[in-house]
C-alpha cells in the first residue's frame, strides 16, 4: 500500500468518527445487517435500511456506492447517511465492496453488478420494487456509480469487460454527489488521483487505463438520468462543468445543484453529515428526484 492510500484511511476515518460521533440508528428504521451478497465473506457485505413506518409495503430502492478515494470507506461509515435517506420513504442498500491495494479495479464494478444482482433475486422476501431501483454516489463512489451507468447503457462499455450484467437491471435515476468524472492521459507528479491510482489499476494508471475508468468516456445518449451536484468547499468542484457539458451533448436528462456560498463554505461530501441543514436540504431534492421517476 502506498503511503498517500495509508494516509487517507486514516485521515478520513477519523474525520468520519468525528462526523458521526454520538449517533444512533433511529427509532424509525428497521435494519437487517450483514447480507452477504457475494463469496469474499469479508469485504462482500451489505445493510438494508427500511422505515417502519411503512411496514411491508413494496418500497422504491436506493443503492448506495461509497466514496474514499477507491482505497478508503465501508457500510459502516455510511450508515447513518442510508439511514436517513431511507427515512424518506426508500429501502436502502448499503454496501461494502473491495477496496485497492488488495484488490484493483474492476473489483468495485463487479461488487456493484453482485449488489444489483442480490437485489432482483431477493425482492420479493425484502419487499423491494425492482421497477424503480435508485442509486447515489459522492466522490470515487461517484465516478464509479457513473462508469456503472455506462456499463448497463452502452453496449460498447459492456463489451469491455467480462461481467455479466443481471437480466432486467436498470437504474431509474442516480444521484452524482462531489464526484470526479474525467483523468487526463498522464498525471503531473505528486498528483492525488495519480498517487491513488498506482495502487487502484493494475498497470499503475496506464493512458489506456485512465480512459476505461473514464465516466464521461463511455457515456451515450442512453446515459441514466441523473441529479448532479457540487459545493463552494468541494475540492472536486471543477470536475462538474465536464460532466454536465457531456450529459448536454448526450441529451440525459438531469439536474445540477451547486449547493453553499461565500459565507457558506460547505465540504467535500457534506450530504453524509446529517445534523447538517446543508445536507438534508440537498438529500431532500435527491429524494424528491427519485419520487419522480416513481409515478
Amino acid at each position: 500500500m502506498s503511503k498517500m492510500s495509508e494516509k487517507i484511511r486514516t485521515m478520513f476515518r477519523e474525520g468520519d468518527e468525528k462526523r458521526d460521533a454520538g449517533l444512533t440508528t433511529p427509532d424509525s428504521i428497521a435494519r437487517v445487517d450483514n447480507i452477504q451478497y457475494g463469496p469474499d465473506e469479508q469485504w462482500q457485505k451489505m445493510d438494508l435500511y427500511r422505515p417502519k413506518v411503512r411496514g411491508n409495503d413494496v418500497l422504491p430502492v436506493i443503492i448506495s456506492f461509497h466514496g474514499g478515494g477507491w482505497v478508503y470507506g465501508d457500510k459502516e461509515r455510511y450508515q447513518y447517511y442510508c439511514m436517513s435517506l431511507a427515512e424518506r420513504g426508500f429501502a436502502v442498500v448499503n454496501f461494502t465492496y473491495r477496496l485497492a491495494p488488495e484488490f484493483k479495479f474492476p473489483a468495485p464494478m463487479e461488487d456493484m453488478n453482485l449488489v444489483c444482482t442480490w437485489i432482483l433475486n431477493n425482492a420479493d422476501q425484502y419487499r423491494l420494487d425492482v421497477d424503480h431501483i435508485f442509486a447515489v454516489g459522492d466522490s470515487a463512489g461517484a465516478q464509479l456509480l457513473a462508469l456503472y451507468c455506462d456499463f448497463l447503457t452502452n453496449p460498447a462499455c459492456e463489451a469491455l469487460y467480462d461481467i455479466e450484467q443481471p437480466k432486467g437491471m436498470k437504474l431509474q435515476a442516480v444521484a452524482l454527489n462531489c464526484g470526479v468524472y474525467t483523468f487526463p492521459e498522464k498525471f503531473e507528479e505528486n498528483d492525488l488521483n495519480g498517487l491513488l491510482m498506482k495502487d487502484f489499476l493494475n498497470g499503475g494508471g496506464t493512458p489506456e487505463e485512465l480512459k476505461m475508468i473514464n465516466p464521461i468516456h463511455h457515456m451515450c445518449d442512453d446515459f441514466t438520468p441523473c441529479f448532479v451536484m457540487s459545493a463552494t468547499g468541494d475540492f472536486l468542484q471543477e470536475q462538474l462543468p465536464g460532466m454536465v457539458a457531456a450529459l448536454t451533448s448526450h441529451h440525459v436528462p438531469f439536474e445540477v445543484h451547486f449547493y453553499g456560498d461565500k459565507t457558506n463554505q460547505l465540504p467535500h461530501v457534506f450530504q453524509c453529515n446529517v445534523r447538517s441543514e446543508d445536507a438534508e436540504q440537498c438529500n431532500d431534492q435527491e429524494c424528491a428526484y427519485f419520487r419522480r421517476f416513481c409515478k
